[in-house]
C-alpha cells in the first residue's frame, strides 16, 4: 500500500488550502481520545502553521489522505528539549517535529517513516525534536528505531499528557 502513496510537500504559504485537511485527519486518528486537549488541535495546526518555516508533508493515497508530519523551527536557544540536555550540544539549530499522524488503514504498513523522511530529509537543522506521549511505549520504541533518543519528560499544558522528550541528530543517515 504504502508504495502507491503520493507524498506532497507544503509550507506556510499553503496552510489556507490544508488547514482543513491536517484537523479532519487528526479528528478520525483521534476520535476516541477527542479530549479537551486534542479538541485544541485547530490551534496548534494555527500556531505551527503561522511559523514562516513551518514544512509539512501529506501522504496520498489515490484521493485519500494517508497521513501527514509537520514542524517548523524552533526560536534558536528557546527550545523546549534545552531543560533536559546539560550541557547543551554545541550545534543545536533545532527543527521541531510537531506532528505525525497516519489513519487507521495505513498504519504499519511504513508511511509514517516515508512522511518522517519525507519531513526530515530536507532540513539544515542539527537536530529534530518531538514529544511522545509516555503511555504510548510502542510509539516511543518507533521513534527510537529512527535514531531519537529520550532526553527527559514534560508535561507543556495542564491538561497535557506527560510527554518524553526526544532529541535525533540531523541530517539523517
Amino acid at each position: 500500500m504504502t508504495s502507491a502513496l503520493e507524498l506532497r510537500h507544503f509550507s506556510h504559504h499553503d496552510l489556507p488550502q490544508i488547514r482543513q485537511t491536517l484537523i479532519d485527519v487528526h479528528a478520525d486518528v483521534y476520535a476516541a481520545e477527542m479530549d479537551e486537549f486534542n479538541q485544541r488541535f485547530p490551534w496548534f495546526v494555527d500556531r505551527w502553521g503561522g511559523h514562516p518555516d513551518f514544512a509539512c508533508v501529506i501522504a496520498h493515497d489515490g484521493n485519500e489522505v494517508a497521513g501527514f508530519a509537520y514542524g517548523a523551527p524552533g526560536a534558536e536557544g528557546r527550545e523546549w528539549w534545552r531543560e533536559h540536555v546539560d550541557p547543551a550540544p554545541e550545534r543545536g539549530r533545532t527543527f521541531h517535529f510537531s506532528e505525525l499522524m497516519v489513519r487507521e488503514r495505513w498504519r504499519k504498513t511504513g508511511a509514517a517513516e516515508r512522511l518522517h523522511r519525507a519531513l526530515m530529509e530536507a532540513r539544515t537543522e542539527h537536530l529534530a525534536a518531538l514529544l511522545v506521549d509516555v503511555t504510548h511505549p510502542k510509539v516511543q520504541a518507533l521513534y527510537e528505531s529512527w535514531g531519537y533518543r529520550k532526553v527527559g519528560e514534560d508535561q507543556p499544558f495542564p491538561d497535557s499528557p506527560v510527554f518524553a522528550v526526544m532529541l535525533l541528530d540531523l541530517p539523517l543517515t
